[in-house]
């Protein structure tokens, strides 16, 4: 070999690898920011998508931000949408909240990508502006809203699951007299509080169908209406009876599912995308969860209340929309949306994208839920999917109904009050 073949040589080399410096900086340039909700499972599997997803785009790399929840949470949404510091792309609930947000100004539309072709109308609907722009994605599943509890008690104590609140009132008793918890609260997280009253929704639908209907419209009020209160009666009769655990005030979600897969106690109202959290933690109790709807009067109007998943958006500020879109499309796929869940075995529900299919061997909270999906008439939307009215203070309205501080007549017409506000901004006809 010649001195000038070896430099030739050399010289290629040097220049190949400057090249791949280059490429490897170039592969890197385009950083997206993407804020996330703090439960466990939603962590989990957005730690296990992103993960995928920078794999199939080495060109594209994603930071996580974990956010609080509750209030926190819609107030920081909010403030970083109005001053266009929001995160390239973002985790926020659909439906009410959605339409809060001021979506139309703060959100991309994303109503001409191919992939909304594949999600479910019932999930699109939830997401849709006044003007009929799309603007997010599914962030996980369908959800049920009632009372998970712990099977093994209930086998112990020969206990039936009830299709009515004086059924479950009389369970309660029974498990208080074997030394457990009947009933789990949590207000440390305080938008836990809640699912006394949205949960209950199914069965004010049950007695006024047209509830949602005349609701927007400020025909119909909480205050006064039986059917509506309802939500706030039930929560005040377990505190009542004094049912609670002894920390409910300062117990938050990790505690409550603790509490419930360990037996410690027996009754959490909750959403079923817990389950996830619970099967992440307590693998070997999740088998030991069932879930069941929030109880009404009425045996034969027994049916449970479902929400939608939350939905991932793009900032309309971000100065990344291209890549933002990428990672949304991937959200929105099989491989981005429904296969994470499955492996970190966080399945709470059916998915609303089409292709991604239940596994056989779901949590039996899960198995639960759909029995309610297999019969005409015995689900409901909650009435925030239903409605753009939701006040903002309900978590710390019922919160005081839980704690004993209100009564349910007093927080039906705080809860009309707060509501008025919402829809008086929202800019809706008749209030």
């Amino acid at each position: 070999m010649t001195m000038n073949t070896w430099k030739t040589l050399v010289g290629l080399t040097a220049g190949l690898m400057a090249m791949t410096g280059m490429v490897g900086i170039a592969m890197a340039q385009t950083s997206l920011t993407l804020f996330s909700p703090n439960d466990q499972a939603a962590v989990a599997y957005t730690e296990e998508m992103v993960a995928a997803f920078e794999a199939a785009n080495p060109d594209i790399s994603v930071e996580i931000e974990v956010g609080p929840g509750g209030t926190e949470r819609d107030n920081m949404v909010k403030s970083r949408l109005a001053t266009g510091t929001m995160n390239d792309v973002f985790v926020y609930n659909t439906g009410s909240l959605f339409q809060a947000i001021n979506p139309i100004q703060t959100t991309t539309d994303l109503s001409a990508e191919p992939y909304m072709a594949t999600i479910l109308d019932s999930f699109k609907q939830t997401v849709t502006a006044t003007d009929g722009t799309l603007h997010g994605v599914p962030y996980g599943q369908a959800m049920g809203g009632g009372i998970l509890y712990n099977k093994k008690i209930y086998e112990e104590l020969g206990l039936s699951v009830p299709t009515t609140w004086d059924e479950f009132m009389a369970n309660n008793a029974k498990i208080k007299e074997a030394g457990k918890a009947p009933v789990i609260q949590t207000f440390g997280d305080t938008w836990t509080s809640q699912l006394f009253v949205l949960a209950d929704y199914f069965n004010v639908q049950a007695a006024e169908p047209d509830f949602a209907t005349k609701y927007t419209a400020n025909e119909a009020k909480y205050a006064g209406n039986p059917a509506a209160m309802g939500g706030f009666q039930k929560q005040a009769d377990v505190f009542n009876a004094g049912d609670l655990n002894e920390d409910f005030g300062a117990a938050v979600l990790d505690d409550g599912l603790r509490m419930l897969a360990q037996g410690e106690g027996a009754h959490y109202p909750m959403l079923t995308f817990a389950v996830g959290t619970i099967a992440q933690n307590y693998p070997d109790l999740v088998s030991d969860v069932g879930y069941f709807a929030l109880p009404g009067n009425d045996a034969a109007k027994n049916g449970t209340t479902v929400w939608m998943p939350t939905a991932l958006y793009i900032s309309a500020s971000s100065p990344n929309q291209e890549a933002a879109k990428k990672l949304v499309a991937f959200v929105a796929s099989k491989q981005g949306g429904c296969d994470p869940w499955v492996k970190i075995n966080a399945i709470t529900g059916p998915f609303l994208i089409q292709g991604c299919e239940l596994p056989a061997d779901v949590p039996p909270a899960v198995a639960d839920l759909q029995t309610y999906f297999t019969a005409d008439g015995r689900t409901a939307p909650a009435l925030e999917f239903l409605s753009p009215v939701k006040g903002p203070n309900l978590e710390n309205i019922t919160v005081e109904v839980g704690s004993g501080i209100r009564t349910p007549e007093d927080a039906a017409a705080l809860y009309d009050e707060d509501v008025k506000k919402q829809a008086q901004q929202l800019g809706l006809p008749g209030w």
